[in-house]
């Protein structure tokens, strides 16, 4: 008979029972390949830092608006993989599942989420995966975003590991645009009305359109002597405020995609 602290489990074969030391086990596996995960996001991370602090102290101009960074929760890791029908494995879903970690590099122009990008995968410890341009070559309702998959080695007391992390690099408007598609997709649950999809691709359309004003203005006041820039840069600024400020007005007056709509 199975003792009673035991666990049983119905699987394709018949039933099997996992004690509690078992399960332990089990739990600390699943807590350790994930820990692989958030080291190597910290190394990707540091890399990112090293090049924003540089930046920052040694010449004119920061491409690196913001940074942020995740490892899927366990919850979420198990719902994908059941999802791909990827093997219960450590090994398939290393191989299959690609986005485990993830970090997010909000830049203030286009051209310097490439020119991040060059920055990062040049360093000698990183090897590229995969690329996915979709700022030259946009999805088809509007998102934008210059996707690569690098690995980066992990040393650990047992050897070394390398870790799969997702990066993603795209200007603010692009981010702004992205977390009110998200929101909207999680409002409807992906049952998005056509009327609101088409509004979201022509707001993509706009962000773009704002992408490629902002850095000609940009441009523009970095060519101008140094005592002209500085009132140009700060003329650019308000502008900005304004065409954002006009945008989000926009939105909340029903001139775009809101949550409410519908």
């Amino acid at each position: 008979s199975t003792d009673a602290r035991e666990l049983l489990v119905t699987t394709d074969e018949g039933v099997e029972s996992f004690s509690p030391d078992q399960l332990r086990a089990m739990r600390d596996e699943f807590q350790r390949f994930l820990l692989e995960y958030q080291f190597g996001l910290r190394e990707v991370e540091t890399k990112l830092g090293i090049l924003r602090d540089e930046f920052l102290q040694m010449h004119d101009y920061n491409p690196i608006e913001h940074v942020s960074s995740r490892v899927k929760t366990a919850d979420s890791l198990v719902e994908k993989v059941i999802r791909k029908g990827v093997e219960p494995n450590f090994d398939a879903i290393r191989g299959a599942i690609t986005d485990i970690a993830g970090i997010r590099v909000t830049t203030s122009f286009s051209k310097d989420a490439y020119r991040l990008f060059d920055l990062l995968t040049a360093q000698d410890d990183i090897t590229v995966r995969a690329v996915k341009d979709y700022i030259a070559e946009p999805k088809e309702n509007g998102y934008k975003s210059l996707h690569v998959i690098v690995e980066v080695p992990v040393f650990l007391s047992t050897g070394r590991v390398d870790v799969a992390v997702e990066v993603q690099f795209r200007t603010i408007a692009m981010d702004f645009w992205a977390s009110l598609e998200h929101k909207i997709y999680y409002k409807y649950d992906g049952a998005v009305p056509d009327g609101l999809l088409a509004e979201l691709r022509e707001a993509a359309q706009v962000a773009t359109t704002l992408d490629l004003r902002m850095e000609a203005l940009h441009d523009q006041v970095r060519a101008l002597p140094r005592d002209e820039e500085a009132d140009a840069a700060r003329e650019v600024t308000a502008d900005k405020a304004r065409t954002l400020l006009e945008a989000l007005q926009r939105y909340n007056t029903g001139g775009g995609p809101t949550l409410d709509a519908g």
